[in-house]
Parts: structure tokens; sequence; C-alpha cells
């Protein structure tokens, strides 16, 4: 059969099998809709240290502007929101413990909301609640604190010692707050508590943040010469929060000091261009803070720290 045979016959079959009707038995079944999805850790190396951070939770939250610029008008928030490409009526919320593997012990920076959110992360980055050293708490507000216990009140993390700021302790000490009962008092016998400056471990030190809550911390990691922020919730919108550092924020305790902080922390991760993980960023929660205009500007994280 010669070449041109070859391509008549070809064609003659493939017009032949257009002409005949698709029937059930002939065609496959569509994908099934699988739903949104995404990581729950991202893992990178900082020096001798091996940094995860875990996605614990996520939500949509309704009204921003009831969260985020209290002291701005709505026609300024709208503008803001525009500008970035983000909407008004909802933002998405992420929630982002970080456990830090330091070679000789594996500390955890905050819980979740829920034994269930952290586990679970935990698991997928392959860890088990009992290897976790030590646990480390910014701060005592809910989605911080929540996976420390189930409601039985017995421990997630059975072999941890604890450490969080000693103003931070003390500011919810006599609060009467039921997650801090529930929670945070039943392990204070197994607690440190540090100042500003502190150590949790080599490589890790408080770094004060105050504002969010009393004694908000933030934690800088520093290993073979690089550095990280683990910046808890000192700024918690990637736009809101940065651009515009002196816009209230509903959740923060005292206001005032909480846009110090962010304005003090946001220049010197801009001027020392040190990434930060914030427990509310976009997932993977790993970026860069870059002056612009009176603010700054986030700068997500692309393969910088693959390198």
């Amino acid at each position: 059969m010669s070449v041109n045979e070859t391509r008549i016959d070809r064609r003659a079959l493939l017009a032949g099998a257009a002409a005949l009707p698709m029937t059930a038995s002939s065609a496959f079944a569509a994908a099934d809709m699988l739903g949104m999805a995404t990581t729950r850790f991202n893992r990178f190396g900082l020096g001798g240290f091996e940094v995860t951070a875990l996605l614990a939770g996520t939500q949509t939250v309704e009204n921003p502007h009831g969260i985020f610029g209290l002291n701005a008008s709505d026609a300024d928030f709208a503008a803001a929101s525009a500008a970035a490409n983000i909407p008004t009526n909802a933002a998405q919320f992420f929630f982002t413990p970080t456990v830090v593997n330091t070679g000789s012990e594996l500390v955890l920076f905050d819980t979740g909301l829920n034994p269930a959110g952290i586990t679970g992360a935990l698991a997928e980055a392959g860890y088990t609640p009992d290897q976790v050293d030590v646990v480390v708490i910014t701060h005592m507000h809910g989605d911080h604190i929540g996976g420390l216990a189930d409601d039985a009140g017995t421990p997630t993390f059975p072999n941890a010692r604890y450490v969080t700021g000693a103003v931070e302790f003390d500011g919810w000490d006599m609060s009467g707050n039921e997650g801090f009962e529930a929670k945070v008092r039943p392990l204070a016998e197994k607690m440190s508590f540090l100042d500003g400056g502190g150590s949790v471990a080599a490589g890790i030190t408080a770094v004060e943040a105050f504002g969010h809550t009393p004694g908000h911390m933030a934690y800088m990691l520093e290993s073979d010469g690089e550095g990280l922020l683990i910046a808890a919730d000192f700024a918690n919108h990637y736009v809101w929060s940065l651009a515009y550092p002196d816009w209230e924020v509903r959740f923060d305790m005292d206001k005032p000091a909480a846009a110090e902080s962010r304005k003090t922390l946001l220049g010197m991760l801009a001027s020392d261009k040190i990434p930060f993980i914030g427990y509310h960023m976009p997932w993977p929660a790993l970026g860069y803070v870059e002056a612009k205009d009176s603010g700054y500007q986030y700068a997500p994280s692309s393969y910088q720290m693959m390198l």
C-alpha cells in the first residue's frame, strides 16, 4: 500500500467516526466538580532551620470595613479596595501557625482555631502532635490558642513546653476570658514567660509588637545569616493593614499602640528586606514588605526561599 493510500484510508476512517452518533456508551463522563482546594503546608529552609507554614483554617468574612479601616470613610475604603482589585463585601481570612525545626527542637508558633485544624495541617506536613517540643503563643486571641486543648481539656501537644509573653499573660490573667481560662490557664505551670528580646531557643527571639493585645509578640528567626519574622497579628491584611498602617482594626485592643507597632515593624521589614510569615496573610502567608507612597505594599514570596 502506498503512502497516499494510507492517508486516504485514515481520512476515511476519521470521517466515518465523526459521522457516528454519540451514545452514552461511546462518550466519556464529565469529571465531577471537586470544589475549592489548596495545599495545607509550605516548607522551606532558613539557614540551618526548616520552616513550615501550616494552613490550619480559612473562612470568608462579610463586611470587612466593619473590621479594617474603622477610621476611614466608606469612599476611601472602597477606593483602596478597588485599586487592589479586591471586593468590599467580603474578605477571606487565613489562619497560619508555623513550625520551625531548629535541628534540636520542633517549635510551633500558635495553634489555630481548634485541635482538628492544627493536627490535620500537621499531619499533612508529616508531623504528629507528640513531636512538638515547644509551643509559642504570640497572643491570647481564640484563633491562636484554640488548638491548645480539646473541649475536655486534654492538651493537644502532650510532650511540649509552652512559651508566651509575660505582659500578654498578665494582661489576660484577670480578664475572665473563657478561652483563656479553658485553654491557657490549665497549662500555666508548664509555661515560661519572656519579655521583648527574650529567647525561645537559639536563634528565636521575641519582638515586642504591643497593641493588638496587651503583650502581643512577634518572633525573629535567625540562622546562618538568614532571617525571617513570625509576624503573628501586628498586620492582619495585606492591603488594608500594609498600605494604611494608621487605619484602625476592630480587634486591636489598643488601637494607637497597634498602629505604632505596625509602622515600626513594617518599616524594619522594608528597610532590612526581611521576609515574614503573617498569620492572616494570603496563603501561603510568606512575603516581603516594600515602601510605597505614605505606606507599604505586600510582595508575595516567589522562589526566593527555595534557593
